[in-house]
């Protein structure tokens, strides 16, 4: 076990040690639970691991799912088309 301190905008600073052995970087989010009267991080993976964290968009997380997808193909066609267009 060891112990953080908690900075005054509620930050904390995760040791090395536990970095390196999770395998987390800079800009990976985690997933923190509570549980009773501790709390429990967690590395993300997938959208699935942020369900009850994200904000309600109205729409569920398959459907979240399948809009980025929708707009990352629209992205690359789009982006096809300039490449065509420009060579």
């Amino acid at each position: 076990m060891q112990a953080v301190k908690v900075l005054p905008k509620g930050q904390i600073t995760l040791p090395k040690k536990v970095r390196k052995k999770l395998g987390i970087k800079e800009g990976d989010s985690l997933v923190l639970e509570e549980e009773k009267d501790k709390i429990v991080l967690k590395k993300g993976k997938t959208i699935f691991d942020y369900i009850g964290v994200l904000p309600n968009l109205g729409m569920s997380i398959e459907e979240m799912r399948e809009k980025a997808i929708e707009e990352v193909a629209k992205e690359r066609a789009e982006s096809i088309h300039r490449y065509k267009r420009n060579t």
